[in-house]
């Protein structure tokens, strides 16, 4: 079968023939994730193996990705590109960066280095990403499961709180970004909630009824969310299990677990697969730009592999996800990995100043991200 020709008929087919090998892969266990004592997976089941890469188990979901993956997001993408050919701000939402060749082949570089260091997820949440990384992608599905979002067409706005509409946004959306299919669709929720109680059940209904529908129509092979506010992702966990294998938050060098209600309690009850957003905090955990030749390149380097370290430490995590400009800053990710996992007194203490100036730097539309030091 040709890479990028994979029919749904097909794929709901070998859906079911991966079903039972996912089921074998998660009724053995993922050692390092700390899910059972049984046998680690074959190499086989796990997409795009490499051997100096971890790779852990994504809860319910039975797939194995890579212990760091690659977040959407291009911010900073100017010191790669050019200042001159970039916005004065950057926006996710920004359709302009589309028209930059540069950007494209940045972006094939990027992906084409996670290739070979063995990263297996990308995740990509606005439009102008999905529709960059579907072309990217072409003759490499086979290589990164994608993670899926397009956050304009969803919940956020009233308008998209029906269960046909965000379908019908799906559709559109993959026909536009080349896309049959994605691994996981996870839909981002309203970031504050909503007051109103009605339209509070309304964005649920419709965000459940349509993660149901995708999966059985093989358009989402697996399903999630992405939110902000801790009090709906434990509701979500514990109402929705079914559809809820996969869910998106942020986790910082800054967060901790809570002793009692944590948000992870839900996780390893519902064994839901974990991806950490904001690892970096909106890039504020670093001092220099993230360019090779800044003065504080090593500086950054360090605390970037210090953060991904810290945060696998958490069992119940399975992967951080930060969005990376060059090749650099992805084989940086993939010795964060490589390297002993807990961190010594002078390590902890270098990463807790570290962090206070990452919250010291923040903006102030980015003020909210406190409110996840303790998860």
């Amino acid at each position: 079968m040709a890479k990028d020709e994979l029919k749904r008929r097909d794929f709901l087919m070998g859906g079911a023939l991966a079903a039972g090998a996912l089921g074998d892969v998660q009724a053995q266990a993922q050692t390092k994730a700390g899910r059972s004592q049984g046998k680690a997976p074959s190499r086989r089941s796990i997409l795009n193996y490499n051997e100096n890469m971890e790779y852990r188990r994504l809860g319910k979901t039975g797939l194995m990705v890579s212990a760091v993956c690659l977040g959407g997001h291009w911010k900073r993408i100017e010191t790669m590109v050019g200042k001159s050919k970039v916005p004065a701000k950057y926006w996710d939402n920004d359709w302009s960066y589309l028209k930059l060749p540069d950007l494209y082949q940045n972006r094939d570089e990027v992906i084409g280095r996670c290739i070979e260091v063995g990263i297996n997820y990308l995740d990509a949440m606005a439009a102008p990403e999905v529709v960059a990384y579907g072309r990217v992608l072409k003759g490499r599905r086979d290589k990164i499961y994608f993670g899926y979002d397009w956050w304009a067409k969803g919940p956020i706005f009233p308008e998209w709180r029906s269960a046909k509409k965000l379908i019908q946004g799906l559709d559109e959306n993959l026909k536009q970004a080349g896309l049959e299919y994605v691994d996981i669709w996870r839909i981002t929720l309203p970031q504050e909630g909503i007051p109103d109680l009605g339209e509070l059940q309304r964005a649920e209904e419709a965000t459940v009824g349509a993660l149901e529908i995708a999966k059985k129509q093989g358009k989402a092979r697996f399903t999630g969310i992405s939110t902000h506010n801790r009090t709906w992702l434990k509701s979500y966990i514990e109402t929705y299990p079914d559809q809820i294998q996969v869910a998106l938050f942020p986790y910082t060098a800054n967060s901790k677990q809570l002793p009692t209600e944590s948000v992870f309690d839900a996780i390893k009850e519902y064994d839901v697969g974990v991806f950490a957003i904001k690892p970096f905090a909106d890039n504020k955990l670093f001092v220099g730009d993230g360019s090779q030749t800044s003065p504080h390149a090593q500086e950054d380097d360090r605390r970037a592999r210090l953060a991904i370290r810290y945060i696998l430490s958490n069992p119940a995590i399975t992967a951080p996800i930060p969005g990376m400009i060059n090749a650099h800053q992805v084989d940086n990710a993939a010795l964060a990995v490589r390297e002993r996992r807990q961190l010594d007194l002078q390590e902890k203490a270098e990463l807790e100043a570290a962090g206070r100036q990452m919250w010291a730097r923040l903006e102030p539309n980015y003020q909210w991200l406190k409110n996840w030091e303790y998860v």
